[in-house]
């Protein structure tokens, strides 16, 4: 009966953490992110804070991006031609191309960057505070260990299937 119990458990947490996980992507993401997608935020970020480490001269290259946002070369590709048709990057390479190419922020992504960090702000400031910082510490630490769990069992899932793709 235990065994039962448990397996009915697993399905509740499950499904609940599915559907929390879909409420917060679905109706705070639309409030926030208006202008942008979470990843196209991350980049600038990214991009920006790069270009303030002087590094790389400023230069944000697309496989550091991509390692940054476990994406695709071709997933950064688009959101960087993405991000570049809006006028918040320039996207050059180096030499002929072969050696990489990289991006850079403009002023205009700059400001939009600072606008979106601004809304941030301004929101979880409030949550920070009626939450407790360091319930929100906790509350993170937490995610990241489900986070390492989950891709752990993922990754054997992955490695458990047939070359049919079904699942041993």
């Amino acid at each position: 009966m235990a065994d039962n119990t448990d397996k009915t458990d697993v399905v509740k947490l499950s499904n609940e953490l599915t559907y929390q996980r879909h409420l917060f992507n679905r109706e705070y993401r639309r409030d926030f992110f208006m202008k942008m997608s979470i990843p196209e935020y991350i980049a600038l970020q990214y991009i920006d804070m790069e270009e303030k480490s002087n590094i790389y001269s400023g230069r944000t290259y697309l496989k550091d991006l991509s390692d940054k946002l476990q994406m695709t070369m071709r997933q950064v590709s688009k959101m960087v031609e993405k991000l570049q048709d809006a006028g918040y990057v320039v996207w050059s390479h180096d030499g002929n191309g072969s050696e990489g190419t990289y991006v850079t922020i403009t002023e205009s992504g700059q400001s939009m960057l600072k606008n979106q960090e601004d809304t941030l702000k301004t929101y979880y400031g409030k949550v920070f505070e009626k939450f407790g910082r360091d319930n929100l510490i906790q509350l993170l630490q937490l995610m990241k260990q489900l986070e390492t769990v989950m891709s752990s069992e993922m990754e054997k899932l992955e490695g458990d299937k047939n070359d049919d793709g079904t699942v041993e």
